[in-house]
């Protein structure tokens, strides 16, 4: 399968997608929390409470966020999931820096861990983990099958991935609003607010080229994950893909 978002870089260069992307969010991550409120209107915090819910229902001992950011998603899980230690791994270390504050500030240092590192060759064993999250993060792999193939071989069995994506709404009524929004609205923001003008306009783009629904349900089965399923939120511009580890 062709996928076009690994060919969508941040600045357009022939450097390797992953290390634009690990300067992108070095750049963007002292605005990162402050744009995520402000372009989905607060609406991020109730997608990530579902990943949470669909998380704690598997009753994890250890749970690996992949692409954490600034660790909001590991924030949550260590809240609502009191039993399990969270590790979080990402490519910036401006965004994990963002990240270590928030999460000695929650008094959480015990329990989460935040650690630089390649989501394409996560280092950690096979099975190491429960549950394996990723908000927000997939489209900006530079291999997808072979991120999807690292997640699932560090999932136990009967484990659990569960992705939290932005997607394109298919309804004819919404996509015209999205259209404007995502490529008028949002970059305009993104130069008002942070250093870097072109991340906000690699947003949308990305997104574009994601591979979603089926196709993106099809990586999931092919790295050898079963019972995928698919859950759009808010009038289909954000969607849950679920799969288990045989």
């Amino acid at each position: 399968m062709e996928i076009k978002a690994e060919k969508i870089t941040p600045y357009g260069t022939d450097r390797p997608k992953g290390a634009q992307v690990e300067e992108m969010f070095d750049n963007i991550a002292p605005a990162y929390d402050f744009m995520n409120r402000a372009m989905t209107l607060g609406i991020d915090r109730s997608w990530r409470r579902k990943v949470v819910g669909t998380a704690a229902a598997a009753a994890p001992r250890a749970v690996l966020d992949v692409a954490t950011g600034t660790g909001d998603l590991a924030l949550q899980l260590a809240r609502a999931i009191p039993g399990a230690a969270v590790t979080g791994i990402d490519l910036s270390e401006g965004m994990l820096s963002v990240g270590r504050r928030k999460v000695e500030e929650a008094g959480l240092a015990g329990r989460i861990t935040l650690q630089q590192g390649d989501c394409l060759n996560l280092p950690f064993p096979d099975g190491s983990f429960d549950v394996v999250t990723v908000a927000f993060g997939v489209r900006n792999f530079e291999h997808l099958d072979r991120g999807y193939a690292e997640m699932a071989r560090v999932l136990r069995k009967g484990g659990t991935l569960i992705i939290l994506e932005l997607s394109v709404p298919s309804s004819p009524l919404v996509k015209p609003f999205y259209t404007i929004y995502t490529k008028g609205i949002i970059p305009l923001l993104g130069r008002m607010v942070s250093s870097d003008s072109r991340a906000y306009s690699y947003l949308p783009e990305s997104i574009a080229a994601m591979p979603q629904g089926e196709k993106m349900l099809a990586l999931m089965e092919g790295a050898g994950l079963t019972g995928c399923v698919l859950r759009p939120l808010t009038l289909g511009v954000s969607s849950i893909y679920t799969g288990r580890k045989a």
